[in-house]
């Protein structure tokens, strides 16, 4: 036989289905719902609020490596793979939409796919997205891992790469672990060399994507490129 309190939390999350059909849930309600699919027997409710408040928003908590999720209280391995499992399917759908469509019909696409690979890393990745003709994603290829405010970029293997996939454009995007929301020097020197040897091949080099917390900053946009 149901407890009471058992009896209580089916009821609650009952109410939160409810709500997230009629779309009137907060943010923090979202998590909550969510975790109640990993943690069925227990109130989650405080559960959700710390996860919010120790991450600064509920995308951060989804963002945040799997080690950093299992060090909060109430956090075990199942719950931890569980958040990060829903994470890693939004960036398979973002990804599939960028397979499937030109990335200019819908930038924010584009834009969220670089958090979702990017957000939360601890060392600087510079990723190369190879587009065809139509500006459609053919591969997402990590160039580079390098440390907390650096990684090494090597123009001509781009370029090598890029024919190899018989690409017509490149998107290159990497990520600052730490505070700095701006384009260095060296990004934009390292710019400026891998779209000349791009250039050289007659292969557009797009934009330089840069994912500073939860934010994406695009030479493109900035008339750098």
């Amino acid at each position: 036989m149901a407890t009471a309190d058992e009896n209580f939390y089916a009821g609650h999350r009952d109410r939160l289905r409810e709500k997230f059909i009629s779309n009137q849930l907060a943010d923090y309600e979202k998590l909550e719902l969510l975790l109640a699919y990993a943690i069925p027997r227990r109130d989650v409710r405080p559960l959700a609020r710390a996860l919010v408040k120790h991450f600064g928003g509920v995308y951060f908590v989804l963002a945040a490596p799997l080690e950093d999720l299992m060090a909060v209280k109430g956090v075990g391995r199942n719950t931890a793979i569980f958040l990060k499992l829903v994470y890693q399917m939004m960036q398979i759908s973002y990804k599939g939409k960028m397979q499937n469509t030109p990335i200019f019909h819908n930038e924010s696409v584009l834009y969220n796919y670089c958090r979702t690979v990017l957000l939360g890393k601890k060392v600087e990745e510079l990723h190369i997205l190879y587009l065809d003709a139509d500006l459609k994603l053919i591969a997402d290829e990590i160039h580079t891992t390098g440390t907390v405010d650096t990684s090494a970029v090597y123009p001509r293997e781009i370029a090598r790469r890029a024919l190899e996939l018989n690409a017509r454009s490149v998107i290159m995007v990497h990520n600052h672990p730490t505070s700095s929301n701006a384009f260095s020097k060296d990004d934009l020197k390292i710019t400026e060399n891998t779209q000349s040897a791009l250039a050289s091949i007659e292969i557009e080099l797009y934009d330089h994507l840069l994912v500073a917390g939860d934010n994406v900053f695009s030479m493109r946009a900035y008339h750098i490129i």
